[in-house]
């Protein structure tokens, strides 16, 4: 039913909504009307240095280490916004993110933060967050591994809540559909096109096979494997992850050819049916997608440069900053 009235009637329940709806909005939408490219330069000038530089450390000992740096910056964002929340520590009384079944045991590179927060506490007392120096290190890692960088605004406070329920509520699942993807993207305020950019940053790390197992063996009541997944492909994860396998440390990297590569074969795989989780390879299901899975395959150099937005952006989510938060001292544990 139409009306010609561009300012309808609203019933208490719809004022309601729109209410709702508008403090959803700028609660999960990235903002950067606080943070700025530079943040550190005055008060403490070595400070993305001093990141980098763990970084780089780690990854000549292990170069896994940057993926697991890059998944970290996305899980922290993902829960509670971009304030380092992932990094603390659980307690007698309280299970923290870094705990929640999406994190624990797969999580890695605290080691990392934990490094760089003593350098700069040393040098820099009360100034750098943990936050920041999550944003900072994925960064890094995207360069070490792609070869390209991105400018970091900063400014972001630490929280002071942890709690593994709410990663369990936020972060998306491995055998999520593509329309769960678009909604839990679009509940922090990111567009569809940066959760398929996004999704590209699964063209390095690795992945315990228990996250992507059900592909392979019982996938249903009329079929044994996942007919989407490629069959040779099946075969070589099934041989890496047998069929009732538990061992915690059983891993596979989630791109078969240049695992430690920041590069767009991600997406020839997912062409190829070589996604390895459901929520890679159900990309090609919905036509907006697919096209978008296209594009960024047969074109290398502009996808980068979307991946480095959406980044930007996603570090935007839900800051604190100002008066809001704290500065950790030690990135483990609040003040």
């Amino acid at each position: 039913m139409e009306s010609n009235n561009i300012f309808p009637t609203l019933t208490l329940s719809t004022f309601t909504v729109i209410v709702v709806l508008v403090y959803q909005y700028y609660y999960v939408v990235p903002s950067n009307a606080e943070l700025q490219v530079g943040f550190y330069d005055a008060s403490c000038s070595s400070a993305e240095f001093i990141v980098k530089n763990e970084v780089q450390r780690a990854f000549f000992t292990d170069r896994g280490i940057a993926a697991g740096l890059v998944r970290m910056h996305f899980h922290d964002c993902f829960v509670r916004g971009c304030d380092g929340s992932v990094l603390i520590d659980s307690t007698p009384s309280n299970t923290a993110e870094k705990d929640a079944p999406a994190n624990n045991p797969s999580l890695r590179g605290f080691q990392v933060i934990d490094n760089a927060k003593s350098r700069l506490e040393f040098l820099c007392p009360g100034t750098v967050s943990c936050a920041d120096i999550l944003a900072f290190a994925a960064r890094d890692s995207v360069e070490l591994t792609g070869g390209f960088g991105y400018d970091v605004p900063a400014g972001r406070k630490d929280g002071r809540i942890s709690l593994a329920t709410e990663a369990s509520a936020n972060l998306p699942g491995p055998s999520f559909s593509v329309s769960q993807l678009r909604q839990a993207f679009a509940n922090k305020g990111l567009r569809q096109d940066e959760m398929v950019t996004l999704s590209g940053a699964h063209t390095i790390g690795r992945s315990h096979c228990t996250s992507f197992s059900n592909r392979l063996f019982n996938f249903n009541t009329t079929t044994n494997q996942d007919p989407s997944l490629d069959p040779v492909y099946a075969l070589q994860l099934s041989r890496q992850c047998p069929p009732g396998s538990t061992n915690p440390n059983s891993v596979v990297p989630m791109d078969p050819f240049t695992p430690t590569i920041m590069d767009t074969s991600y997406y020839n795989n997912i062409l190829a049916s070589r996604g390895l989780f459901t929520s890679d390879q159900t990309l090609l299901t919905n036509s907006a997608t697919a096209n978008e899975v296209i594009a960024n395959s047969q074109s290398p150099f502009v996808w980068r440069s979307k991946f480095a937005d959406a980044m930007v952006r996603m570090g935007q989510i839900g800051v604190l900053t100002g008066e809001v938060g704290e500065i950790r001292a030690n990135c483990r544990v609040i003040n």
